[in-house]
């Protein structure tokens, strides 16, 4: 499936003045959308040092070139003391995506950098989501939930509010049902991979 690149949400986008950096980003979105490139949504993997300023490199490599992280996730890593594992979404061309990862694995605090994509790995991403609904329509809610393989976690005499876990199409085809009804708020992770076997993701 194709899509298109979001424009980067950035300060000098909400007023009249424009920055460096804002200029830089929307100069580049323009010019990959222009270009009729084929997108797609990239996993990127990194170990890092658990060092402060990490993340602000990491999301500035990004930026430069005119794209969001549609999602990030950072947690510690077992593997090396004194390290952290991010797992980042995005969408882009592949090509620029490509050079977006050789620059982060030159990154001082990064140990490496890995394009999951592609990967026999497995990848899940947890969700919340509550929702403002009738008795009537709570038995509808509660197939649906059993569908997905969610659980209710929360009920009250307005609204409940179900958890569940699986993949992003997963979790996109179930916001997509859910949405059906009165969705008051939704809560989402982002993704996470992990390589399957002996493999060190």
């Amino acid at each position: 499936m194709t899509q298109t690149p979001t424009p980067p949400l950035t300060n000098g986008s909400r007023g009249n003045g424009r920055g460096g950096d804002t200029a830089v980003a929307e100069a580049a979105y323009q010019r990959n959308l222009g270009a009729g490139q084929q997108v797609r949504r990239t996993t990127i993997g990194l170990l890092v040092n658990d060092q402060p300023g990490v993340l602000v490199r990491t999301s500035q490599v990004f930026s430069r070139r005119g794209y969001n992280i549609e999602s990030l996730v950072v947690s510690s890593a077992h593997v090396m003391p004194g390290t952290s594992r991010m797992t980042i979404t995005c969408s882009g061309p592949a090509d620029v995506l490509h050079q977006i990862i050789l620059q982060l694995d030159k990154l001082v605090d990064v140990i490496h950098a890995h394009d999951h994509t592609d990967d026999d790995a497995v990848t899940r991403e947890l969700a919340l989501f509550k929702v403002a609904c009738s008795v009537v329509e709570r038995s509808e809610i509660l197939q649906i939930t059993e569908v997905f393989r969610g659980k209710t976690i929360d009920i009250t005499d307005e609204t409940i509010t179900i958890e569940a876990t699986g993949t992003t199409e997963k979790m996109d085809a179930l916001e997509k049902m859910l949405g059906k009804f009165d969705l008051r708020e939704m809560v989402r992770t982002g993704k996470v991979v992990m390589a399957r076997g002996t493999e060190i993701t």
